[in-house]
């Protein structure tokens, strides 16, 4: 699930992205240049210090000088790794080591004699002179009493008053002090340990930069039709329900305000797909929809362009009082990337209209999504985990809710976010079922799935394009029998016949930076993703992919959902996922909308046995070779059924029902 943030107030503007140059290559940048042109010792910095492995050297988000008062040898006092460990993470040079919101280093740690963080800075995590509110309070020079400092050393290194995070033990800054005084750790470079002791989780307020104005750029993303879009044509469509409305054939023939045709052909978007056709007369015909179809066939359009057209055809105050807001649409998704792609693609749609969209996401500052929510929006785009703190804060009601989409629902309904969903669904101020309208969108939909969805919609339409859990045709797709030892050698093989816009895909966080490193250090331009890396880095690193200054990119499932990533070629599963879903939506990242694509995996017989039939079958039903090896190996059926491919009402289209309301509070 999407992680919360703390009610921290905004201290920090986010700086635009350098191309990843500000980071080491453990996250799978390439080499860093110093003042003079040079690369220094390929992005891990050749004055890096040594107590405990500072990485970074001089660049600006260096961890200073190590743990528990590493060496300092060749470092710049003026940079933010300062010697004995003081300084590092900040993103503002300071003389002292430390910059705004600066962690302070480690270098006042546990017997560290260096300085427990940075001078003069306000609002800071490491140890300070005159610093008001820090988390610190190291032993400085000054006699001065601190204002809110969390422990605090005096000025002669000795321990700080109480227990706090700062003072005691180590904390985050300040620590216990040197033996020899409040020496600056210039000098002394002795006593490291404690240095080895568990590292603080990475934090930071991160203000993303304001949406591009730009016409041109908003609507240069995003994967325009390609040479198979005509095959789009012969896909089987099943629908069920209730006094369906007629397909459309074309845009011009929709129903679509001319705002809206506009933007769609600004968009690149000539024709419909199937589940356009079918869904946008449903929505604007006021209906609850169900639909499942294919990666890659233009369901986000398939909802928006109908979400807008009735906000505009059929307007109604938007309540808003600089407190709190109402959305008149809002929009959950699974993850923070396909949270802010729908945002950007509602912004593209609505373009020169009155819509207002807001977008609300974990892992960035609570207060600037707040003021742009609390200022009024029309269509609210979130994860589950920052909307669910905002109602919780009273920011959000439900009250004027007219459309609620749930993407990729079949995740939003899962174990991992049903009792979120269920709390939305439910909460006082959501209207009722049936006097809202509540779509659901996904790739696939197994059956216990459209059972819970079921409880929350009225008379809805099921719509199933194509085969659905299966994968796109338009992707020729792969398969290498290799030992997991011999990854490494097979994945250089195959970028070296061709690297262009190809996207990795690993199991765990761990891997995904171990191999963005290994991929840069062989020459190839790469970068990673993952749920353990901070927002900022997330979105620089996808940024890079897509503006393809990085042409590599390895990710874990976060980028498995959703994106829609401008000309990915290839796609190359080196761990194969556990479920056949995740491999059909990860495939999905290319061949988009008629566009070809390719998908090569690494199939490991000892740890992925448990999908080689279900694997056979994707192949086998677009059309693909599949390998003897992979027919004969391991267990497991698949059916049609278990994505969804049918309506689970049958003919019995009374089975959707109204939940009942809760008596607990959310």
């Amino acid at each position: 699930m999407d992680e919360w943030d703390d009610p921290v107030p905004v201290t920090q503007n986010s700086t635009s992205s350098d191309g990843g140059r500000s980071f080491s290559r453990g996250r799978g940048f390439s080499a860093h240049s110093n003042e003079n042109g040079s690369a220094n010792d390929n992005g891990w910095g050749e004055d890096r210090g040594r107590g405990g492995g500072g990485f970074g050297g001089r660049e600006r988000r260096g961890r200073g000088g190590g743990r528990g008062g590493g060496r300092s040898e060749g470092w710049d006092n003026n940079d933010n790794g300062n010697s004995g460990g003081g300084g590092g993470w900040g993103d503002e040079n300071n003389e002292d080591g430390g910059s705004r919101r600066g962690r302070g280093g480690r270098g006042g740690g546990r017997g560290g004699r260096g300085r427990g963080g940075g001078g003069r800075n306000d609002d800071s995590w490491g140890g300070n002179q005159k610093s008001e509110d820090s988390w610190g309070g190291g032993g400085g020079d000054d006699s001065e009493p601190r204002e809110n400092n969390w422990g605090g050393g005096d000025s002669n290194g000795n321990r700080g008053g109480g227990r706090g995070r700062g003072g005691g033990r180590g904390g985050r800054g300040g620590g216990r002090g040197g033996r020899d005084g409040g020496g600056d750790g210039e000098t002394n470079w002795n006593s490291g340990e404690g240095g080895d002791e568990a590292e603080q989780p990475k934090r930071e307020i991160y203000v993303p930069p304001e949406p591009t104005m730009d016409e041109d750029e908003l609507f240069s993303s995003g994967n325009t039709s390609g040479l198979n879009f005509g095959k789009y044509d012969d896909i089987a469509v099943e629908v069920s329900g209730e006094n369906v409305p007629k397909p459309i054939t074309n845009f011009e023939q929709s129903g679509l305000r001319k705002l809206l045709l506009d933007n769609v052909l600004k968009s690149g978007y000539t024709k419909p797909t199937p589940v356009q056709k079918n869904a946008i007369p449903m929505i604007m015909n006021g209906r609850d929809v169900m639909a499942c179809a294919q990666t890659g066939s233009g369901k986000t359009a398939a909802f928006l362009l109908p979400i807008i057209h009735c906000l505009l055809d059929q307007p109604t105050e938007l309540i808003f009082d600089g407190e709190s807001c109402q959305p008149q649409a809002i929009i959950v998704s699974p993850t923070r990337e396909l949270c802010i792609q729908i945002f950007e693609e509602a912004r593209k749609f609505s373009f020169n209209s009155i819509i207002k969209v807001a977008k609300a996401y974990g892992g960035t500052s609570v207060g600037y999504q707040r003021k742009h929510v609390v200022n009024g929006c029309h269509i609210l785009v979130a994860t589950p985990g920052r909307m669910h703190d905002f109602v919780k804060r009273g920011s959000i009601s439900f009250a004027s809710a007219r459309f609620v989409v749930l993407d990729e629902a079949d995740r939003m309904l899962d174990m991992g976010f049903l009792p979120a969903m269920e709390e939305m669904m439910t909460h006082d101020t959501m209207v009722a079922t049936g006097e809202r309208q509540t779509l659901m969108f996904s790739a696939t939909f197994p059956e216990e799935i459209q059972h819970l969805a079921a409880k929350f919609l009225n008379n809805y339409i099921f719509v199933a394009v194509g085969i659905v859990g299966s994968a796109c045709s338009d992707v020729e797709q792969i398969f290498f029998q290799v030992d997991k030892f011999k990854k490494r050698e097979k994945l250089l093989e195959i970028l070296r016949e061709d690297s262009e816009r190809t996207l990795v895909f690993v199991e765990t966080k761990r891997n995904a930076d171990f191999l963005a490193t290994f991929l840069s250090e062989n020459n190839f331009i790469s970068t990673s993703i993952h749920g353990d890396r901070l927002q900022r880095e997330r979105e620089e690193a996808l940024n890079d992919f897509k503006r393809g200054s990085k042409n590599i990119l390895v990710a874990t499932a976060v980028a498995a959902r959703g994106l829609d990533i401008k000309n990915v070629k290839h796609v190359i599963n080196y761990d194969l996922p556990k479920s056949i879903d995740e491999y059909v939506h990860r495939i999905g990242r290319t061949g988009r909308v008629g566009n070809r694509g390719k998908a090569t995996s690494f199939y490991d017989s000892s740890q992925d046995g448990a999908i080689a039939s279900q694997l056979s079958r994707i192949l086998s039903q677009s059309g693909q070779n599949v390998p003897d090896w992979l027919q004969h190996g391991g267990g497991g059926t698949y059916s049609s059924s278990a994505f969804g491919g049918r309506d689970i009402r049958g003919d019995d289209f009374a089975q959707s029902r109204n939940v009942e309301e809760p008596t607990d509070d959310w």
